[in-house]
């Protein structure tokens, strides 16, 4: 009865981080590049428990003995970075990326650097009136410029243009002074499973891994899949039908084990009762 109890107690746990897990996705059904997350679980310690020579009958057809599990757990949580659909905003800071990469920010002055899907980007007007391109939170996206990675700043009075290619240009108002200003810095994941996610919509590669190893830059050209479309946002990649059946599923196997652990407790407490 204790090994029925702990089985159900410790795979209540981790059907309860799926659950959150679940919740999460559906929350963010609606969230412009957001990419839904995916748990992976694996079977804790299982015994081989011998039977008593008594259990050897002759209608029996399987040999003595029997397995003993203690459970599962959440042991992997990775994102699922397929392409979501794309729609158009109209509006030129809105950046969708067609095929597998990802905008680069910088979140600190340390040269710390995340990863994101989501263009919804905007313009942030600096100490000289110039216009910097950063995500919702104020983090500047990374363009290569001619002096090296850097921030997207557009000279006051002019507007940013951005082709399929990930080339800037600002463009003044009247629409005949045009300059170069760099190109969009993508990234193209190796390993999706270390990318990290953490708050804000940003994927992360974990302290102590090398980020060479996990993700590679990658430029559009005519030789892979990866282009820009300027005035459109990629939307989440979360099927709001998938997810709830899978949280039906989820809650079903919750309230099983929820039921294994009840009737445990009602026999414990019988077995005490006979022993009074």
């Amino acid at each position: 009865m204790n090994s029925s109890m702990i089985n159900a107690m410790v795979s209540m746990g981790g059907l309860q981080q799926k659950l959150d897990l679940l919740a999460d996705n559906i929350a963010n059904v609606n969230t412009a590049g957001y990419k839904r997350k995916d748990a992976t679980f694996e079977d804790l310690l299982t015994n081989m428990k011998q039977q008593q020579e008594a259990f050897e009958q002759p209608v029996r057809l399987t040999p003595l003995g029997f397995n003993q599990g203690w459970g599962s757990r959440m042991v992997l949580v990775q994102p699922d970075l397929s392409q979501g659909p794309i729609q158009r905003s109209d509006n030129v800071n809105d950046i969708a990326i067609q095929g597998s990469a990802l905008f680069e920010i910088a979140v600190d002055d340390l040269g710390n650097r995340a990863f994101t899907r989501n263009g919804a980007f905007q313009m942030t007007i600096n100490e000289n009136n110039d216009a910097v391109l950063t995500n919702a939170d104020g983090y500047p996206v990374i363009a290569e410029t001619a002096a090296g990675e850097g921030r997207v700043v557009i000279p006051d009075g002019y507007t940013m243009r951005i082709d399929a290619y990930g080339n800037i240009q600002a463009v003044s108002r009247d629409g005949f002074d045009v300059r170069d200003v760099g190109r969009l810095k993508l990234v193209q994941p190796i390993k999706p499973s270390v990318l990290t996610p953490v708050a804000d919509n940003l994927f992360i590669v974990a302290q102590g891994l090398n980020e060479g190893d996990v993700v590679r830059r990658v430029v559009p050209e005519e030789g892979n899949d990866v282009r820009l479309m300027q005035g459109y946002l990629e939307q989440s990649n979360v099927e709001l039908g998938k997810e709830m059946s899978e949280l039906i599923i989820v809650q079903r196997a919750y309230q099983m084990s929820a039921r294994a652990l009840s009737s445990s407790d009602t026999m414990m407490q019988l077995a005490n009762n006979l022993r009074a």
